[in-house]
């Protein structure tokens, strides 16, 4: 985080997001806003131009600005329990928008592969050609910047929500945070074309599964921080649920800035949770916490701790709320707890 040389006063409370931008600026918002293209082509067809960007610490204090005032309208009145539902919205924009131009980018950079590999002479080509890279650096540059003021505004989110943000589908993946959200379908696409390294996080997978009504976040969170203590790149995986043990990992990997892979139950089918848990276990994880939970954790558990073969170090938890006897009680392999 970068450091103001002198500290200004401000004369009224309309100066305060600014000067509370410059006392917090990221690298991020730098990164993404201040060393723009000097040409740059915003819509398609158009002719090269100067464009200038969005001062990157009025970017900032806007985007921070904006969800601090959804909370701080609406707390403390009968709209109280609206305000995270309206922020999140506000996030997912800068989201939407950043997948739009994301598809955008990947559709220009199709075509500079395919004009690549038919060069032909002559300056109309030529010209077409420097067109559609210019135009595809310029859509990046614009994605970068959406991703940054996104990611920010989710960092507000989480501070006010008390819960990291994440979009309704799809994954959240950036270049300016390894603090990532990404879906097991993008995963599991990325790892098989090989299509963007950001949608296929490279380092050692640590699966975390257990039940939505989970009564302690804190043993999730200080085994979590343990395990990281010894796998500081790690891939958390989880099985994609927005409550209870998946909600309290995903919570610590966006506080940790470590990235997160949610194995949802969408697209499986007949046993969509038992097919999850297999495609889990062929990640070939070198970790596990489990919380007891139901059959889903149960049969997760026999996956990676099969009576023969290679058998996945396995953290188990136990409620301490109540005392059923599961079929993970019966079988329970504390590791290293």
């Amino acid at each position: 985080m970068s450091k103001p040389t002198a500290l200004r006063s401000v004369s009224s409370f309309a100066d305060l997001p600014e000067l509370y931008a410059e006392l917090t600026a990221t690298p991020d918002f730098v990164a993404s806003f201040g060393d723009p293209l000097p040409l740059t082509i915003i819509e398609p067809n158009e002719e090269p131009a100067e464009h200038l960007m969005p001062d990157p610490l009025a970017a900032q204090a806007e985007c921070g600005g904006i969800v601090a005032a959804i909370f701080d309208l609406l707390g403390d009145t009968r709209l109280d329990a609206l305000a995270p539902e309206l922020a999140w919205g506000f996030v997912n924009s800068f989201h939407f928008v950043a997948g739009r131009l994301e598809s955008r980018e990947d559709r220009l950079a199709d075509t500079i592969r395919d004009m690549a590999r038919r060069l032909e002479p002559g300056e109309v080509f030529v010209k077409e050609l420097e067109d559609t890279q210019l135009e595809c650096q310029s859509v990046a540059e614009q994605r970068a910047a959406m991703e940054a003021m996104r990611d920010y505004a989710a960092a507000m989110y989480r501070a006010y929500a008390g819960r990291p943000w994440s979009p309704a589908k799809g994954s959240r993946a950036s270049h300016v945070t390894t603090a990532s959200q990404i879906s097991a379908l993008d995963f599991l696409r990325a790892r098989s074309e090989r299509r963007r390294d950001r949608y296929d996080p490279q380092g050692p997978v640590v699966v975390v599964s257990g039940p939505q009504d989970w009564h302690d976040w804190r043993v999730i969170w200080n085994r979590l921080d343990q395990i990281r203590a010894r796998i500081p790149h790690l891939v958390l995986v989880t099985t994609g649920q927005r409550a209870g043990v998946d909600a309290a990992a995903a919570a610590w990997a966006a506080e940790r800035g470590v990235v997160c892979v949610a194995f949802g139950l969408y697209g499986r089918g007949k046993g969509k949770g038992f097919k999850r848990n297999r495609d889990i276990a062929e990640l070939m994880p070198v970790e596990a916490l489990l919380c007891e939970g139901s059959g889903i954790q149960s049969s997760l558990y026999d996956l990676l701790n099969p009576p023969t073969g290679h058998r996945v170090p396995t953290h188990v938890f136990m409620r301490t709320d109540q005392e059923p006897d599961t079929p993970i009680k019966r079988k329970r392999r504390v590791i290293a707890a």
